[in-house]
């Protein structure tokens, strides 16, 4: 038996040096950093991920890596972990990966060690399927690294790329995100803000007042309340962190684990066949009347319950989740309680990503379908409504998924054509008793086809009154268009929800596929 020489180290004196390591890597930039940290309102990584993740489910990958930098004196400067706690565990016994920055740590800024962390982590996702979500609270690019620490951005954002539509990919920012940090959120699929304690911007207030000379605060600038309702940057504006978590678990019940997989049908107690009578008259008898489509849509789902994303953002439509029969679906409804319904720029563009994320992801649509038409005015066509509009026809031609469209009342113009027609492999479409399916309005027919006798008899005259009534007889009803099969029937609103889940089990094999090509070139 050989003899221990005075350099071997025992089993037990190992494992101290082990410990000791992990718990300078659990305890981040000590105790006072952490008190800082509780004072500014916000939980520190660890915790954030306890509240996250299933009680014992969470294992660490790579708590010893640190730094590698020499510059200004930063060798002498490392803690284990370096200011990110990476992992895998559990949500509702769900698998996901996740990291969450240590702002205690170097203010959380990205160092080449911090990519790699994240890096791995996405790399591990996408090969085992699962969701990926991002807890941000970093000060941004580690400056003392220089080009190493902005190669660790774009090393993660071409991952972000290469995982969307593959995994579902959620952030949370949960306190600074500035410069280039602001990209791998934005490349996500869902992005949760918390309230006075988070914002984005690409530039802060010092350089805007510089450059612009604008006088802008940090909030104003890039706040939660900002992104969720101007920007649209962001999809929700949370209360607080656990509100924000708590987001975060209900938005994954909806979602499957990755794309080769379908969303998890849940036992349903409400009735299939459930008729909802209040729906026979909520279409005001006045065409020019508002109904909240949010109505339609408690009344028709599973225990009336709708999961509402970017509630405060272009809220002239209506997106979300909900469950028809246990059924994940994505709900995409136009508001008449708001603009009339109309579409524009912001609307388009929030319903067409949120289109896209359900055809990644194998969840149905549902559309409910109350539309005028398209904004008017120059500041629309100056700012391209165009050019969106056509992102959100894109959208719904491209979507393979199936495609439940439910006309409640106004469907007119191009806007028709937009809004899952059959024209666009809409599966099943429905319409009311209620629905105007037509080129435009009895008053706007009018002046156009009868623009002569208009200025011979004046616009009020009777006889333009009379021919704006035959155009409503003739073409504002469910009936050419259920002539000619662009609708497939013509349903009672009080059975819309047994029509819907009918549907829905009808199409549950439905395969659908796009010609073969790289990809296609959407209207950005």
């Amino acid at each position: 038996m050989s003899t221990p020489t005075a350099n071997t180290v025992n089993f037990e004196q190992r494992m101290q040096q082990i410990n000791d390591l992990r718990q300078k890597s659990i305890i981040g930039g000590g105790p006072k950093r952490i008190e800082k940290q509780h004072e500014q309102g916000k939980m520190t990584a660890r915790e954030r991920l306890a509240l996250l993740l299933d009680p014992g489910s969470f294992e660490e990958v790579d708590p010893f890596k640190i730094h590698r930098c020499h510059n200004f004196g930063m060798e002498k400067n490392t803690n284990p972990g370096d200011g990110v706690v990476t992992g895998f565990g559990t949500i509702n016994g769900r698998a996901v990966y996740v990291y969450s920055q240590d702002f205690t740590v170097s203010g959380g800024s990205l160092s080449e060690t911090n990519s790699e962390k994240i890096c791995k982590l996405l790399d591990m996702a996408m090969k085992n399927g699962a969701p990926f979500i991002g807890l941000n609270d970093s000060g941004g690019a580690r400056i003392q690294e220089g080009i190493e620490s902005l190669a660790g951005y774009a090393n993660i954002f071409f991952r972000n790329v290469m995982a969307s539509g593959v995994v579902p990919q959620i952030s949370a920012i949960f306190g600074p995100c500035a410069g280039g940090a602001v990209y791998s959120p934005a490349l996500t699929d869902f992005t949760i803000m918390a309230k006075n304690t988070s914002y984005m911007f690409l530039t802060g207030p010092k350089v805007v007042k510089s450059v612009t000379h604008e006088d802008v605060t940090t909030e104003e600038l890039g706040g939660a309340t900002m992104h969720t309702t101007k920007s649209g940057v962001a999809h929700y504006a949370a209360d607080s962190e656990h509100d924000a978590i708590d987001y975060i678990k209900r938005l994954l019940s909806y979602v499957p684990q990755n794309n080769m997989e379908n969303p998890a049908t849940i036992i349903c107690n409400d009735p299939i066949d459930r008729a909802e009578k209040s729906l026979n008259s909520i279409v005001p008898e006045v065409a020019s009347r508002p109904y909240d489509i949010k109505d339609v849509i408690f009344a028709t789902a599973d225990e009336g319950d709708f999961f509402e994303i970017q509630s405060d953002f272009a809220d002239n439509i209506v997106i979300g989740f909900a469950r028809y029969g246990g059924r994940s679906v994505g709900i995409v409804a136009n508001q008449p309680k708001i603009l009339a319904g109309v579409l524009d720029c912001n609307a388009s563009v929030k319903s067409a990503r949120f289109i896209r994320f359900c055809d990644c992801f194998n969840i149905p649509i549902v559309s409910f379908v109350d539309v005028p038409g398209f904004l008017p005015g120059t500041a629309q066509e100056y700012m391209g409504v165009i050019r969106h509009g056509a992102k959100l026809m894109y959208a719904y031609a491209e979507a393979t998924v199936p495609k439940i469209t439910i006309i409640t009342r106004k469907n007119y113009g191009g806007a028709y054509c937009v809004m899952s027609s059959k024209h666009l492999r809409g599966d099943i479409n429905y319409a009311w008793p209620t629905a105007e399916i037509a080129v435009m309005g009895a008053k706007g027919a009018g002046e156009i086809l009868y623009a002569k006798e208009a200025k011979e008899h004046g616009i009020e005259s009777k006889f333009i009154e009379e021919k704006e009534q035959e155009y409503t007889e003739a073409f504002l009803n469910p009936f050419r268009a259920a002539e000619r099969g662009y609708v497939d029937d013509i349903i009672e609103p009080a059975a819309t929800r047994y029509k819907i889940i009918r549907a829905l089990i009808m199409l549950q094999n439905k395969k659908d596929s796009n010609p073969a090509k790289k990809h296609g070139n959407i209207p950005l």
